[in-house]
This record gives structure tokens, sequence and C-alpha cells, in this order.
């Protein structure tokens, strides 16, 4: 259906993501989507110049060439003397709870979810998430960040805007207010924002390229060689099967593990 356009690029994504075990239900395994574009600055969107968009081929935290080298180096220095650790690129993960929370702070249940795990208040401002084009370049930046984004990004601008007033603090280096999400120069309100976030994501560019970036988070560049190739491999423990709890007499150690896999991150299954 996808291939033969009967189904948009949304329900697709979606469909993959029930598929492999992802849902609403669990914040640990939500629901994956891609940061599709990376033109945050311009006055307007242009959707037929394929340099706005994101390179749908690499993770994102290797978008930006330059990370690619720290990637790389980081991956093949990597030695466990105990030799239980496989090697791996990136020791955080493009979807986890606190990423779910860190951009639905502003709607509830979130709200209270975020405070719970931050043992009581908000985070301090400067960590919270409160541009949308300074989120991009910190992950542009920054190669220890690979948030990936969530499916509201294309229908629900109300996370976008401080409905409920909360006091969420002020930067430290500017004092400005975190308040609304602060947006692309091209988006005139959260209801705009929203409305050209989806139409770039069912344009023809990311109808073109989308299943590169399905190959990586879904697919066959998810794990093995092709995985290590794309510079592509997560903290093992974030793979499907890669720890038998079962296995695990020691109760305090299969809790902590438990914990670890629920708050690090969740690699899909592969599909």
């Amino acid at each position: 259906k996808w291939v033969n356009r009967e189904i948009s690029n949304f329900d697709y994504l979606i469909q993959l993501n029930t598929m492999a075990g992802r849902t609403y239900n669990d914040l640990a395994q939500y629901p994956v989507f891609p940061w599709i574009l990376r033109d945050y600055t311009s006055e307007e969107l242009d959707l037929n110049n394929p340099a706005v968009f994101r390179d749908l081929s690499k993770p994102i935290g290797v978008v930006n060439e330059k990370n690619a080298k720290t990637v790389k180096e980081k991956y093949e220095n990597f030695e466990d003397p105990l030799g239980m650790i496989d090697k791996f690129h990136y020791g955080t993960h493009y979807s986890n709870a606190a990423g779910v929370m860190h951009y639905l702070i502003r709607v509830e249940p979130f709200t209270t979810l975020h405070i719970q795990l931050q043992s009581g208040r908000f985070d301090c401002a400067d960590r919270q998430f409160h541009s949308i084009p300074a989120t991009w370049q910190a992950l542009m930046d920054n190669p220890n960040d690979v948030k990936e984004l969530i499916p509201e990004f294309f229908y629900f601008p109300e996370f976008l805007e401080n409905q409920n007033g909360f006091n969420l603090g002020q930067l430290q280096m500017s004092k400005e207010v975190v308040n609304d999400v602060v947006l692309p120069k091209w988006a005139h309100s959260p209801e705009d924002f929203i409305y050209k976030h989806r139409k770039a994501l069912e344009s023809e560019y990311v109808s073109a390229h989308l299943h590169e970036w399905i190959d990586l988070i879904f697919g066959y560049k998810q794990r093995g060689p092709a995985a290590v190739e794309a510079l592509n491999v997560f903290y093992y423990c974030t793979y499907e099967g890669a720890v038998d709890l079962d296995a695990l007499t020691d109760e305090k150690e299969r809790k902590a593990l438990e914990g670890m896999i629920n708050n690090f991150g969740q690699t899909p299954c592969q599909l």
C-alpha cells in the first residue's frame, strides 16, 4: 500500500512502529519518528529544495559529517575488560522515556512524570525543550545527543504551547524565560509549524528517501556488520534478546538491568 501511495508516510511509520512493538502505552517503547528537516532558520520553507531536508540515510548522530570521526573512533577504541559489553557508537539512545517527557513536558500527564523523574521539581531550564531550532543545533554539535522525534511533531500543536502556565525557569545565559516552544522562523504559530512539518513529511523528497531511515531503525542496518558500517550501533542492552533476564538468579542484578533497559532506551524489534 505504501509503495503504491495508498497510505501516507505518517500512516506507514505508525504501522511499522506498531509491528516493532512500539506503543503510546509504554514510554520506554514510544513510537519513534525521524527528524526530516534541517532548515530551521529560513524565513520561508521551500519543500522543493532537497537542501532543506535531513539526510535520512544516516543516523541522527552523524548527520553532521564532522561528528562521524568521533563516533567511529569511540567504537574502534572501546574495549570492555570483562568482555561482556560489545563495541558501540552511541552510549545514549534515539528513543527513551526521558526523551518523550522532554518533548511533552508542557502537557499532562507528562509534566507530572517529568517532575517525578527529576525528584519532585522541573529540571533546570537550560536542559528543557524550549526551542526547535536550538534542539536541532544541539544535535548537530553534539554526537552524544541522538534524540529522534515523536509522532506528536506531526499532528499535535498543543505540546508546543505552555497552556498550563508552568514555571519552567529561565535560561542562564540569555535570562530568557522558558515558556512556549520557540518555533523555526518559517512557522507563524504552532498550528502553522505542524501543518508545514506534516507537509514536509509527505513531500516527494521524504517519500523517496524514507526507506533509508527505516532500514536504520527497523531494518537490516539495525544490527550486524551493516549497522557497524552505517555508524548505527547502540549500547548492547538496547537490543531485543541481548539480555536473558529470566536467566538472572540475583534479584538485585535483574532489577538493576530491567531499570536500565526501561530508562535507557530500546531499539525496536527488527522487522
